[in-house]
């Protein structure tokens, strides 16, 4: 749980509980008196009074909120004030809100066009082609300057904008690929749209503030789902400049849920090899069986199932070239993912897995090969940009929906503030879910929130019933609102030293 000094505003005496003495008939001076009996001492404290005993009720005062309980057990007059740090009280008192809420209004059907074409055209991984031209062109339009094929990445893209002198970095990322077979089941084209939103409302708020200044970095980013692109990326120096980078991604089916939690560990294994083929009917004593080996190393990971942590996870599936009945297969290609909490849990399970790999080779007497790709890390969602992200959108809420379920690092101390103020259900669950912006997340403050939209009955992440869902309105209009949250907390992080200071600090006690 958070120290409630550390967050500004109101909030930060919402932050704990506080339990009060009740004080009835206050008198001047704030001390129960009685038409009975002489007043006691001025100086004696409350809780020593003969009669503090049949006065004394426990309850909960909040300093702001007064809906716990009724009138005459409300803070006393002279009880001194919660503590207050500078920063934002309401993140949507001024006209940077107006500005960025305006923005992508004005945006939204545009943006929902462009999300609709990415929709329509599935790319997989590193081959984004349309995508990449059509998003590049649109940034082109909106006055940012647009780097096509960056860094040697045929499909990455930068589009950056700049103002004043100085200014922090902020970073934004927007992601383009689909999955074989069924499309834009994870949601990709929502994600695109949302990183164009915004960098775009992110330059409006500049542009209307004269005494702002920074800069807006928006990196269109290939293979999320295998080949990290992400990872390429910061190894070539994209993520060097940028002070914090933010994006969002739409994972499960529930309406209206937003989720800021960590993602797992993750590795990817190849296993292939070119073997012997032999007639199957005639000698299949001079051939050495491909299949046969990868059988052996799926059925010996599928035992070895039962002896990982539950909060492991193995799968794979198996690929061939030109397979015939009566042919000895001389080919077989395997593909893993090995997923797991931390890197330590993720190397000891990539290890057994291989294992079983190399087994089902020693026994056919097949020859393997070995690839395994550079492992997703786990997500570290920064505490500070976590709080503040979760604090304006319920200002952006307000008024939306009475029941909003938020699952939030920021913890239960904010779960009991949204719970009573606005019906707000909080929840902590995990995710065995992997991103290869999990790496980003190790090298700079980062903010990655998981926002729901509605599908049929189990229709979540990677199924052709969430491809047809992320084509919706109603997954548009759930894209558009936390887009206008990350957007504001992006220009918090470019405007306010002392919260951008709250950012670092966070991220560098936890690395």
């Amino acid at each position: 749980m958070y120290n409630s000094e550390e967050f500004a505003g109101c909030f930060s005496g919402l932050f704990g509980r506080k339990t009060r003495i009740r004080r009835n008939n206050f008198g001047s001076s704030g001390i129960v008196t009685s038409s009975k009996d002489e007043p006691p001492a001025e100086n004696t404290p409350f809780s020593e009074r003969s009669d503090a005993k049949e006065h004394k009720i426990d309850c909960f005062n909040p300093c702001c909120d007064f809906s716990y309980a009724s009138t005459d057990s409300w803070w006393s007059h002279d009880d001194a004030l919660p503590a207050y740090t500078p920063g934002i009280v309401n993140p949507r008192t001024d006209d940077v809100s107006t500005t960025i809420d305006t923005t992508l209004d004005s945006l939204s059907s545009q943006l929902r066009d462009l999300s609709l074409k990415i929709h329509s055209h599935p790319e997989l991984n590193f081959n984004e082609r349309y995508a990449h031209d059509l998003l590049t062109d649109f940034m082109s339009r909106q006055g940012f300057k647009v780097t096509r094929h960056y860094l040697g990445l045929d499909t990455a893209w930068r589009a950056e904008y700049a103002r004043g002198k100085g200014g922090r970095v902020i970073g934004i990322n927007s992601e383009m690929d689909a999955l074989k077979g069924i499309g834009h089941a994870c949601g990709h084209n929502l994600i695109a749209i949302s990183g164009v939103g915004v960098a775009i409302a992110l330059k409006a708020a500049l542009d209307t503030q004269t005494h702002a200044s920074g800069k807006i970095i928006l990196l269109g980013t290939p293979a999320e789902e295998n080949g990290g692109g992400k990872i390429i990326l910061l190894e070539k120096g994209a993520y060097g400049e940028m002070d914090v980078c933010l994006m969002q991604v739409s994972p499960r089916t529930r309406t209206r849920t937003l989720y800021q939690r960590g993602f797992y560990d993750r590795n990817a294994i190849h296993r292939g090899g070119i073997f012997r083929s032999a007639h199957a009917g005639a000698a299949p004593w001079e051939g050495t069986n491909a299949l046969d080996a990868a059988f052996l190393a799926y059925s010996s990971v599928s035992v070895l199932r039962q002896q990982i942590k539950p909060d492991h996870r193995v799968h794979g599936v198996v690929e061939g070239k030109d397979w015939q009945a009566n042919v000895i297969p001389d080919y077989a290609k395997m593909r893993w993912l090995a997923r797991a909490p931390t890197s330590k849990d993720l190397a000891a399970l990539v290890e057994r897995v291989q294992n079983c790999l190399r087994a089902g080779a020693v026994a056919t007497g097949c020859t393997m090969e070995m690839k395994v790709e550079p492992p997703y890390f786990d997500l570290h969602q920064n505490p500070a940009l976590s709080a503040s992200f979760v604090i304006i959108l319920q200002y952006i809420l307000r008024g939306i929906h009475s029941s909003i379920f938020i699952t939030t690092l920021a913890g239960q101390c904010f779960a009991d503030v949204v719970g009573s103020r606005y019906g707000v259900v909080t929840t902590t669950n995990g995710s065995t879910a992997s991103t290869d912006f999990g790496n980003i997340s190790y090298a700079l403050p980062s903010l990655h929130p998981l926002f729901a939209i509605p599908t049929e009955p189990n229709g979540g992440n990677h199924t052709a019933a969430f491809a047809k869902a992320a084509k919706t309105e109603a997954a548009h209009e759930a894209t558009m609102i936390v887009t206008k949250a990350l957007a504001l907390t992006g220009y918090r992080v470019l405007s306010d030293s002392d919260f951008f200071h709250k950012v670092r600090t966070t991220f560098e006690g936890k690395h």
